[in-house]
């Protein structure tokens, strides 16, 4: 637990070397860790944090208004079945995962159901390496996808977000593929993208990523 200060300092310092004058939030991935991990980031003044499970997102964020962090910014990251909508919607400031129209209107109807003023930010997850073990809009299937969800009310098309295969991402290719893909949609999306983690978050800033998201790196190996 004391290491996660020197370790969150090294990547705010590596994050603005890599991105110069660019803006890129550091999306802190805290599934499977304690909310006493969480609440040490927050004391530093950290408000991003990126989940994968509705439950345990639920949980933890009960927790941590409990204990006086009230204003975390909680980014849904992992895949997300249409029938949990209900419960995320609440609590969750973006949804990074957003494979198929099926969700996204899932999403639309439960925000607009429960009134709540601005549009959900959510991100289309594709598929760029074409992976038969992920889920996603493959490339070819985005730019309709894009124009159907575009059209929905009560959420906002950030952008795209992508996880390379792995050991892929050395040169740069499919966050390069993905930064393409997403000015090819313009004005369809707002341009974000959620692209790199810990072993390659720097190559992807250097590609244009928005949006990083970094768990061991933070926190160390998961309890």
């Amino acid at each position: 637990m004391n290491q996660i200060e020197p370790r969150y300092r090294t990547i705010i310092d590596r994050i603005k070397a890599a991105g110069g004058k660019q803006t890129v939030t550091l999306v802190a991935v805290s599934k499977l860790q304690s909310a006493d991990a969480i609440e040490v980031l927050y004391r530093l003044g950290h408000r991003d944090f990126g989940e994968n499970y509705v439950q345990e997102l639920l949980s933890k964020a009960q927790e941590l208004e409990r204990r006086g962090c009230k204003d975390i910014r909680w980014h849904f990251i992992g895949h997300l079945q249409s029938n949990k909508a209900r419960q995320l919607v609440p609590i969750a400031q973006s949804v990074h995962s957003v494979g198929s129209l099926k969700l996204a209107s899932e999403l639309s109807k439960r925000q607009l159901a429960a009134g709540r003023p601005n549009r959900l930010p959510v991100f289309i997850e594709v598929n760029i390496d074409r992976e038969d073990s992920k889920a996603g809009a493959t490339a070819e299937e985005t730019p309709d996808l894009a124009r159907k969800i575009a059209e929905l009310d009560g959420i906002e098309l950030r952008g795209l977000m992508c996880i390379p295969a792995f050991g892929s991402t050395g040169d740069g290719k499919a966050f390069a593929a993905l930064k393409n893909l997403a000015a090819s949609l313009h004005p369809l999306t707002a341009g974000d993208l959620s692209m790199g983690m810990t072993d390659d978050f720097e190559i992807a800033i250097r590609e244009g990523a928005t949006h990083v998201r970094i768990g061991t790196a933070l926190f160390g190996a998961r309890i």
